[in-house]
């Protein structure tokens, strides 16, 4: 079935998106794949920050670049761009006007920021009672940081991450370490998708809407998971341990005589087969390897012998030999392989969109597979102010005498 005629889940939601750079609108962009109609409000002239963060860009039919950044492609398919002039009182009652037309507001200004532009929840409460606004900041709507710029790099130290992210110190290349994304960011649109959904669910069942507090350091403390229950069970905070597993020995990487793999033997069993298959059943019978809280306690002596075990045979000849025994292997693939992996090209990942300027952008779909109403984006990323115009026909019944206008005052 062609799914641009499919049903889409969030079909009949409209959300006025106030936000930029990456957390908020990673947001977004989940729920335009969902469906929504998102309404991307940003500066005239200039536009979201990451327009600017390049190179690289999309290039046109003739490999010259555009002025598409990829950082920005990446985070805002789905969506129409309208540009309005927020610091202009004209402007703000536009925006005023969008959110009466709106489910949802996404903003992720400074804490009471826009407040002075009569564009904070009470304000577009009192005009739509049902709305649901989500703000997302560094620290949160209270508390001493509150009214702290928050960054993701900053929040990832902050927040524990680099505490357990990187080589151990007395190791080389030891130290702190942050993600290779802006991981903090994209948990924080992760968890505010999640909560935009569960308060618009609460809204259909009792015409209540809400205010919906996301905070990026809230959501990097959450996302330490076992780590903080490592802590809070030992008292003892966890350390950086590489590519080493703090609960779970064998669970790391591993060099082979041309490469290296990963191994994650979760149970006994697959480290019984991993050692057999290995040649050195000896480890599997050994009374100081028998379960997992021994092989953890256990850890410096295990770990060298199997790394001399590996490093007899290649990548290749290890990952078929584990794979035919049901161990939990594989290779560490650059971002060029994972592309070109058969089973990310059968799962179609990779998709290619038609764009205005550069002709066709490859983006990464949404993992979301829903059977009955899949996540698509009927839009590419859109180009500064592309669908000022439309919007303000349609949603608000503007005439073009009308926006010529505003477009004469500066506004859009």
């Amino acid at each position: 079935m062609n799914n641009s005629v499919m049903p889409k889940a969030l079909g009949h939601i409209r959300v006025l998106d106030l936000s930029r750079v990456l957390a908020g609108p990673w947001c977004s962009q989940n729920l335009a794949d969902l469906g929504a109609d998102v309404i991307k409000i940003e500066r005239p002239g200039s536009g979201d920050d990451t327009r600017a963060w390049g190179p690289p860009y999309a290039k046109d039919a003739d490999g010259i670049d555009t002025t598409e950044a990829a950082y920005y492609l990446s985070a805002n398919r789905g969506k129409r761009s309208v540009t309005v002039d927020i610091a202009s009182p004209e402007g703000q009652a536009l925006v005023r006007e969008l959110a009466a037309h709106a489910d949802v507001v996404l903003e992720n200004f400074k804490v009471g920021h826009l407040k002075r532009y009569g564009l904070d929840y009470e304000t577009l409460k009192a005009i739509k009672p049902d709305l649901v606004y989500c703000s997302v900041t560094g620290f949160g709507q209270d508390g001493p940081y509150a009214h702290r710029a928050g960054y993701d790099f900053l929040i990832q130290g902050m927040g524990g991450f680099m505490a357990i992210t990187g080589e151990r110190d007395d190791l080389p290349g030891g130290g702190p370490q942050k993600a290779g994304v802006a991981i903090t960011d994209l948990m924080t649109g992760m968890y505010a998708t999640v909560a935009v959904l569960a308060a618009l669910t609460h809204r259909d069942r009792t015409g209540v809407g809400q205010h919906i507090d996301m905070a990026l350091l809230d959501v990097q403390v959450a996302m330490l998971a076992n780590m903080a229950g490592n802590y809070h069970a030992s008292g003892e905070a966890p350390k950086r341990m590489g590519n080493a597993h703090s609960n779970i020995v064998p669970y790391q990487t591993f060099a082979c005589s041309d490469g290296h793999i990963i191994v994650a033997t979760g149970n006994d069993g697959q480290y019984q087969k991993f050692v057999e298959a290995g040649g050195c059943a000896q480890l599997a019978a050994d009374a100081r390897f028998a379960s997992n809280p021994l092989r953890v306690n256990n850890r410096a002596v295990l770990v060298p012998l199997l790394e001399q075990m590996v490093a007899q045979r290649t990548r290749a000849e290890w990952i078929a030999t584990l794979e035919a025994v049901g161990v939990p292997c594989g290779p560490i693939n650059d971002i060029g392989e994972v592309f070109d992996n058969e089973q990310v090209r059968a799962r179609g990942i990779a998709v290619d969109m038609a764009h205005p300027s550069a002709g066709k952008v490859t983006l990464v779909r949404s993992p979301m597979k829903l059977s009955a109403t899949p996540a698509s984006a009927a839009l590419p990323p859109p180009l500064l102010g592309q669908h000022t115009d439309e919007v303000l026909r349609e949603v608000l019944g503007r005439s073009d005498a009308d926006i010529a206008v505003l477009r004469s005052r500066g506004v859009l």
